[in-house]
């Protein structure tokens, strides 16, 4: 048995300012409504460069000091696919939108009036929470849970 496996790298970033947070109002089909801004690490590119780089690319900012806070994960027909969650809070530079949605400052007491993805109050809790590091999908057969540790 091998005992390396197929991942697919991605990060998300949870940029937050005092009481808002920058939300991107997805437009794509798959995970629609308003998500973390994210997307994939490059070969060989650091963990910490491509959130930067994300970042700059989906929303104009340019993020300072994001601090690793958490996994998600879960498998792929040939292997598993993870998103390293990053916090930041400070940044410099202007906001702007991208071809995958309109960003907005959403207040964290407005969230329950928005359309958010499908588990992004999981997501949330985990990056907000210091004790909880994970949020892992299990499948069984044809179910799929939530674990969040």
């Amino acid at each position: 048995m091998s005992k390396t496996e197929n991942v697919e790298l991605t990060v998300l970033c949870l940029i937050e300012d005092g009481d808002k947070i920058l939300l991107q109002n997805r437009v794509k089909k798959d995970w629609r409504g308003y998500a973390l801004p994210g997307g994939h690490v490059e070969p060989g590119e650091s963990f910490v460069d491509a959130v930067i780089r994300e970042m700059k690319e989906e929303t104009g900012l340019t993020i300072l000091n994001p601090r690793l806070v958490g996994v998600k994960q879960f498998p792929l027909e040939n292997g598993r696919y993870v998103v390293l969650l990053f916090k930041a809070t400070q940044w410099s530079g202007d906001l702007i939108s991208s071809e995958e949605g309109q960003m907005e400052w959403i207040k964290y007491s407005d969230l329950s009036v928005v359309k958010t993805v499908d588990d992004f109050d999981d997501l949330l809790k985990v990056m907000n929470t210091p004790e909880l590091t994970e949020f892992q999908y299990l499948v069984s057969g044809d179910e799929w849970t939530v674990s969040i540790r």
